[in-house]
């Protein structure tokens, strides 16, 4: 159905031509799921949009056939492709979010993508969107058709997205990380939904990921990547059961287990880089320390949000986000938090960071209580004592600040150092120490990759002398090398400094590595929790072995 034959794209610039992908080679049959996987910069994205004819200018496709059926893609005129593309090739994009008009209801959307490559009536357009939202799993279509994009969860939304690439039956649909923001429960009704629409109706996808274990639970075929090259390609049963190329096995060794802990994933530059400078930081780190390790308890926090005001009179609806939440964190310990999205897992995060006030309940830092929320003033030692570590790291990094200045800021703010020079000697040291190399303090956050910006972000929180990280999904957006390098440098921080931690997620395979404790949330109650090893073991609750058991895993 598809066939891609010695496909190569360049993209030229005053520096030269650089060539993102080189003579790939690739087919999709009718009804066949073929995975894309490698580290960032692969060009899984490059395929993607080449493919669909969304290459961003300059990039080009140099050489190469693109067939889809009988039709040669490369021949096609701008109007003949504009026609296929949504017609016979549509595209789901990673987040559902930027991907929906938020000013149009999901009927509006759906009937314009209908009724731009099909000769029907509105009426039927609506019909054929109300049937398609029926088939993908979402119910009372007829009434929630008429939403708007905000008022569905991340799980429908990427669900309405996919409607929007079948609802004029296309031949393949490229699906570009279509999970990776989801909960694993969400992630598992939308990997059963893909599965289901490539066997009833015969459609192609190319998916394209870095997680292994979406690419081992509904894959047929599956292509390796690695800067621009294909590793190795086949059945994924015989691929990942049995990699011919090292660097596929290396991929594999990265894939985090769920069915045991291991003490280091065996990855190339999983380590920091050791030399004089790290351990300037070292010694500067150790020489802060005011004792033994901090814990971390919650009593019986809650947290109520205000939702939309629907008249003046009447009072807004409150929303329950928190529901007397307790739990602890030992000394020196890391304990998980699990749960699927909207559980309070990053609420809890913020209460805990000083940034939400709860309505009630009480926390404490090393035996000593915290105010509340915002009445936490700037000065009080818990605001350096407890630092975070985003998910995002490109968003939580400013963009206008050279590496040196965003990593001198909490020496500057906290009353750590006075002096700019020490402060930026200090900076370069802490770089040392999470493995960057020294050039990186001159240079923007967008000039690193996804690893290297978390591995500044760490830095920065370092620069903190914290005694509590809290790590809210610090991995999810890496792949999975890049993963298995950020998680092992936690771990070396964690050991070596003596930090309690609070890690979130929703990847309990993740979790299993990092977590010496466990609490698992739903709809803001803690409904499991303790020992992280005994949990996984024998879960107490249904809902903490429903996680474990719809948690995709590379398994042969």
């Amino acid at each position: 159905m598809l066939a891609v034959e010695d496909l190569t794209v360049a993209f030229p610039s005053r520096f030269g031509i650089f060539r993102a992908i080189e003579d790939i080679t690739l087919a999709i049959a009718p009804g066949e799921i073929h995975g894309l996987v490698g580290e960032s910069g692969a060009g899984k994205s490059t395929i993607g949009a080449a493919i669909i004819g969304l290459l961003q200018p300059p990039g080009h496709v140099e050489r190469g056939a693109m067939r889809l059926g009988e039709t040669d893609l490369r021949a096609l005129t701008p109007n003949q492709a504009h026609e296929i593309r949504g017609k016979r090739i549509s595209m789901i994009f990673q987040d559902p979010q930027t991907s929906l008009n938020p000013l149009m209801t999901i009927e509006d959307q759906l009937i314009e993508t209908i009724l731009a490559h099909e000769d029907i009536t509105a009426d039927a357009a609506r019909d054929r969107a109300v049937g398609i939202l029926e088939e993908i799993g979402i119910r009372d279509a007829r009434t929630r058709i008429r939403a708007y994009p905000h008022q569905f969860s991340g799980g429908m939304r990427q669900r309405v997205v996919i409607a929007l690439a079948i609802c004029t039956n296309p031949e393949l649909v490229i699906a570009d990380e279509p999970t990776t923001a989801l909960d694993v429960a969400v992630q598992s009704q939308v990997l059963d939904l893909i599965r289901r629409l490539a066997d009833d109706r015969g459609i192609g996808f190319l998916l394209i990921t870095h997680d292994i274990g979406v690419i081992a639970r509904i894959t047929d075929r599956v292509t390796v990547l690695r800067a621009g090259a294909v590793m190795e390609t086949g059945e994924t049963a015989a691929v990942l059961g049995r990699p011919a190329h090292d660097y596929t096995r290396a991929l594999m060794a990265a894939v985090p287990p769920l069915d045991r802990r291991v003490e280091r994933f065996l990855v190339p530059g999983d380590s920091a880089r050791g030399g004089a400078a790290s351990e300037t930081a070292a010694r500067w780190l150790l020489d802060g320390d005011a004792g033994p390790p901090l814990g971390l308890s919650v009593e019986e926090v809650s947290v109520q949000f205000a939702g939309p005001r629907t008249s003046f009179l009447k009072k807004p609806d409150v929303f329950q986000a928190l529901d007397r939440v307790s739990f602890a964190v030992a000394p020196g310990k890391v304990t998980g938090l699990v749960g699927e999205s909207g559980s309070g897992k990053s609420t809890i995060a913020k209460v805990i960071a000083g940034l939400v006030r709860p309505v009630s309940g009480r926390l404490a830092l090393g035996g000593e209580p915290l105010p509340e929320g915002r009445a936490r003033p700037r000065r009080h030692p818990s605001r350096r004592l407890i630092q975070m570590i985003f998910q995002d790291p490109f968003s939580s990094l400013n963009a206008r600040h050279r590496i040196g200045d965003i990593l001198a800021e909490p020496l500057w703010l906290y009353g750590l150092e006075p002096r700019a020079e020490k402060r930026r000697a200090l900076a370069a040291a802490m770089l040392d120490l999470v493995g960057m190399e020294p050039d990186a303090i001159d240079k923007y956050p967008h000039q690193f990759s996804g690893g290297q910006r978390q591995r500044i972000a760490v830095a920065r929180a370092l620069l903190a002398r914290p005694r509590f990280l809290i790590c809210d999904e610090p991995t999810s957006a890496l792949d999975v090398s890049i993963q298995a390098q950020v998680l092992n440098l936690l771990k070396d921080l964690q050991a070596r400094f003596g930090l309690s931690m609070l890690f979130i997620t929703h990847n309990l395979a993740v979790v299993r590595q990092m977590a010496d404790d466990l609490v698992v949330m739903r709809q803001g109650r803690i409904v499991d929790g303790g020992e992280t090893e005994r949990l996984f073991r024998d879960p107490a609750s249904d809902y903490t072995r429903e996680l474990i058991e719809l948690t995709p895993v590379a398994r042969f």
